[in-house]
């Protein structure tokens, strides 16, 4: 893979999607109900991440309430893991929220999903909560993960190298 594309998810992006969806979660995952109605909901912003040919890899979304962006699903196609797909999606975000005045980015990650909370930590989420028996599959809990003020230097500072470190693939960022 030697370019990736984040674009901004379209009601015929679903299907794919909804097939990584069901990889990732084959026991509770989201309808594709649920991503259509995402994509008309003007709080929301969704993007997905495709290759050369097309291929979504990767896809997140997020809600904008205030001051505040809520990302509420982040998936990686299990064939594409490890190449930080993830982290293109997060700086996709980041800066969306910069564009938007947004101050802070909070989450919700199964407390067992440990690269996935290592990834939010890289880009200085902290763990302030939990929610009990959160996922309706296995009742495991989720970990409430939540930035500081993203204006504030420390994290811009760390955004900024995060931002630069993206070194094994080319982005192309197309709206």
């Amino acid at each position: 893979m030697k370019k990736v594309f984040v674009v901004k998810m379209q009601n015929e992006d679903v299907d794919e999607v909804y097939d990584i969806e069901s990889l990732i979660h084959p026991n509770h995952h989201w309808s594709k109900d649920s991503f259509y109605n995402e994509l008309s909901n003007n709080l929301s912003s969704y993007y997905c991440l495709k290759d050369e040919n097309g291929k979504i890899l990767s896809y997140i979304g997020l809600w904008r309430i205030f001051e505040e962006a809520h990302i509420t699903t982040l998936g990686v196609h299990p064939d594409f893991r490890g190449l930080q797909l993830a982290q293109i999606l997060l700086i996709q975000i980041v800066e969306l929220c910069y564009q938007e005045m947004i101050k802070y980015i909070t989450l919700e990650v199964r407390e067992s999903n440990v690269p996935a909370i290592s990834l939010y930590e890289k880009f200085l989420f902290e763990t302030i909560g939990m929610r009990k028996n959160y996922y309706q599959d296995n009742g495991e809990n989720a970990i409430i993960m939540f930035t500081q003020n993203i204006w504030y230097d420390k994290f811009k500072n760390n955004f900024a190298q995060l931002k630069n470190g993206i070194n094994k693939v080319l982005v192309s960022y197309d709206e």
